[in-house]
């Protein structure tokens, strides 16, 4: 979740609107593509949720039979991933922490890592990347989903139908795409109150090095495509189908010489 701007209540709608499955968005578009690069989970498996949010990704590994840690700034969002770790255990440890600071988690000790949206709202992504190269295992992964790169820019890149060709062509437009910046995004609350909070673009090429810095090769990559039920958002599942808006990376950690996978 964002690390600036949050206010008070905002947990509490970000917890309700997630549940314990994700929003309709993520159910029907970004999980799908995320658990495809994820794959079978054998039991035991040592899981990092990296900016867990209410921690649903976490329970849902859990289930699997991974033994999970989520890491999230939100102090909200923690209170209420505990509380629903309390209600429903499942072994989940959660900290309040800064995604570039995980000093309370030893050096290769999770075999996978996983950011679940969270990398384009830390404002010090490259220091979360390096943490998490840090802290898995040689061989270990990490899967982590975006908004993606080429085509959704924050509020600089929007959808443009021309309805004067035959058929009807859709098109993205965009902004600003070479440059990383941030963004301020607005949430509208039940009780009326606006919160705005800040996300952070770079472009795919930073993504890459900042990776391959951190000690990850690239293994592979999905650009997920809607579900049945998306047609329930305000986008037609057609245009997502041709330009996608979200972008599934998967990395191995490189096994350095000298040092065991």
């Amino acid at each position: 979740m964002p690390e600036r701007g949050a206010v008070d209540g905002f947990g509490a709608w970000y917890d309700e609107k997630q549940g314990d499955t994700g929003d309709v968005w993520h159910r029907t578009l970004i999980d799908p593509g995320l658990f495809a690069r994820i794959g079978a989970v054998r039991p035991g498996t040592r899981v990092l949720d990296l900016g867990c949010g209410n921690g649903y990704i976490s329970r849902r590994l859990a289930r699997a039979g991974a033994r999970v840690v989520g890491v999230d700034q939100s102090v909200e969002l923690i209170e209420r991933a505990k509380a629903r770790e309390t209600k429903d255990p499942l072994g989940v440890v959660y900290h309040e922490a800064d995604a570039a600071n995980l000093s309370m988690l030893k050096d290769r000790s999770f075999d996978l890592g996983v950011a679940n949206m969270s990398l384009i709202d830390f404002e010090n992504a490259s220091g979360a990347i390096r943490e998490m190269g840090r802290v898995l295992v040689a061989g270990g992964r990490f899967v982590f989903s975006i908004s993606h790169p080429c085509f959704d820019v924050d509020t600089r890149s929007d959808y443009l139908v021309d309805v004067s060709m035959s058929p009807p062509t859709v098109f993205r437009k965009v902004a600003g795409y070479r440059v990383p910046h941030s963004d301020t995004y607005v949430w509208a609350l039940p009780d009326g109150r606006t919160v705005r909070t800040f996300g952070y673009h770079r472009p795919l090429s930073w993504y890459v090095k900042e990776l391959r810095s951190a000690g990850f090769v690239l293994v592979d990559a999905e650009e997920p495509s809607p579900l049945p039920g998306f047609e329930s958002t305000r986008y037609q599942p057609e245009w997502v189908e041709q330009i996608p808006l979200h972008l599934v990376i998967e990395a191995r950690r490189e096994t350095p010489p000298g040092e065991r996978a």
